[in-house]
């Protein structure tokens, strides 16, 4: 018979489109796969790289305040990127719904096969068991039913699934809390999912720097940085109120690590509500104050030179704590500015440093050889002019404009040096031409409060303890299966073959073969076929 092998001309058929609805599925069917939550799980770590480089304001406003004073031409490129705030920027956000959507398509129905996996009962027994794994026969003097009552109740001692079928067969299986694992990992996954978006949307974050001896009332406008969540109501804020007392820190003296941190603490007047008696609480690094369901976290803490500033007339026109920002974490020496708008004949600021520890070298000139202030020091220089207070653009405090002002010097020649003192406490800076004078009066310490309220950390807690504890069940428990067929050999005698097949490497099936052999030596259980026949006879 001929065949014709001649190759047709025509096109192949091409297939229909899919159409919305088809295009629909196949998206909902990308999304949902494992591979695509993966790469979304390694894209939302990638992406949490710059919220772990790059400070943030949510977390550390200060360091941010002071990153953009150094670098004000790359923050306005880091703003425009979200990078100070990373995680509440919108394709951060992005990843993560995609990746909640993602998990929960893909968790469900594998959550289905796995609950299915543990209801189901053990496969029967295969035709040829001594082609498994592990596998024994013996002869035993035992009846066909008296050798299958002895397997089984081995094998249920042993905690396995058993089920005995008509045929002479028993099969068994154990390690279901492997699926069982599997089922509670995949299904926390979608607990701490949840809890972390419902901490988003009903809870908050916010911060506040105080200065030792001032207080910090629970209201919007205390915050220097607030982020509530879209579905937090501002207006029930906790009522409480809370004084610095004092902030202690403690450093190692001497070795190699010298000036390290060792100790943080801060003690504070609490009030819980208007009316109420105050308590005296201690804060400490990973020990927060609650406040009802608000917590109170230690953050960064640095030094707030105590100034009197007096103008031209001899008037005091400014006195107080003035909070400078660390720029060196190893000396903790600081930067700040004081702005003296109600200065006559013109208004005054003043820019410079607080060293802890004041030292000089040749290289260095003066620095911070310690983070405790032992030998403290104000070094500032000194301008006059307008501060730009009143031209409705806002201004950082930590920020002196120098625009329209000039910097006060020795003489009116502008080649003249600057007007600079190294002040020591008690004493004062003389500005010439009457300008007014600073003097420097003490130090006091501050420290950023961390303010939180998260409804869902409970939920995100419970959902990573789930995950744990299934991620183990999954990791360590071994499922096996186990074969009995017992058949009559003709001579009075049982047969009995023995087989056992691991589902996954690790477990010791020839241990679970061998307590069924010893099962079968022992001899008939009690309550067993001949126990039942001795007792009827």
């Amino acid at each position: 018979m001929a065949v014709d092998t001649r190759i047709s001309d025509e096109p192949a058929a091409l297939p229909p489109p899919l159409g919305p609805v088809g295009t629909a599925r196949w998206a909902w069917r990308q999304l949902t796969s494992m591979r695509t939550a993966l790469i979304l799980l390694f894209l939302l770590a990638v992406a949490a790289i710059p919220g772990s480089l790059i400070p943030q304001s949510a977390v550390d406003p200060v360091t941010v305040s002071q990153f953009r004073a150094h670098h004000p031409d790359l923050s306005r490129w880091y703003d425009r990127a979200s990078l100070f705030e990373v995680f509440s920027s919108p394709w951060f956000s992005a990843i993560y719904l995609l990746l909640m959507i993602s998990l929960v398509g893909c968790v469900v129905p594998r959550s289905k096969v796995y609950l299915s996996s543990i209801r189901a009962r053990p496969p029967v027994a295969p035709r040829h068991l001594d082609r498994l794994p592990e596998n024994a026969r013996v002869d035993s003097d035992l009846t066909v039913d008296q050798a299958l009552d002895a397997c089984v109740t081995s094998l249920r001692r042993r905690r396995f699934r058993v089920d005995r079928h008509p045929d002479g067969t028993v099969c068994a299986e154990r390690g279901y809390l492997r699926d069982t694992g599997n089922l509670v990992f995949h299904l926390s996954l979608v607990v701490v999912l949840v809890g972390i978006a419902y901490g988003h949307l009903y809870g908050f974050k916010g911060s506040t720097l105080v200065v030792e001896g001032e207080g910090f009332a629970n209201t919007v406008t205390q915050y220097d940085n607030l982020r509530a969540g879209p579905r937090y109501d501002l207006d029930h804020l906790a009522p409480f109120a809370l004084t610095l007392d004092r902030f202690n820190a403690t450093y190692q003296a001497d070795g190699q690590q010298i000036g390290a941190a060792r100790a943080f603490s801060a003690v504070i007047d609490y009030t819980p509500a208007p009316g109420k008696p105050s308590e005296q609480k201690v804060v400490k690094v990973n020990h927060p104050l609650h406040a009802g369901d608000t917590k109170v976290y230690l953050g960064p803490h640095g030094y707030a030179p105590l100034v009197t500033v007096r103008d031209g007339k001899g008037t005091t026109v400014f006195t107080g704590p003035v909070p400078f920002l660390p720029m060196d974490p190893v000396g903790l020496a600081s930067r700040g500015v004081v702005k003296v708008p109600d200065a006559q004949p013109a208004q005054l600021g003043f820019q410079g440093f607080f060293l802890p520890t004041a030292a000089r070298d040749t290289v260095r000139g003066l620095f911070s050889l310690f983070p405790a202030a032992t030998n403290p020091r104000l070094v500032l220089n000194a301008w006059s002019g307008d501060l730009g207070l009143d031209d409705g653009v806002p201004q950082s405090v930590y920020r002196l404009n120098t625009q329209h002002m000039t910097q006060v010097r020795v003489t009116l020649d502008t080649s003249a040096p600057a007007t600079t003192a190294a002040l020591a406490i008690g004493e004062t800076m003389t500005l010439p031409r009457g300008l007014g004078t600073l003097t420097f009066d003490g130090y006091r310490q501050w420290v950023v409060l961390n303010l939180t309220d998260d409804p869902g950390r409970e939920l995100t807690l419970l959902g990573a303890a789930l995950a744990i504890l299934g991620l183990l069940g999954s990791l360590f428990v071994r499922p096996r299966r186990l074969w009995v067929r017992a058949t009559p050999d003709g001579a009075g005698r049982t047969v009995v073959d023995v087989g056992a097949l691991a589902r996954s490497d690790g477990p010791d099936l020839a241990a679970d073969v061998g307590g069924v052999l010893d099962a079968l030596r022992a001899g008939p259980p009690a309550g067993s076929t001949i126990n039942k026949r001795a007792s009827e006879e």
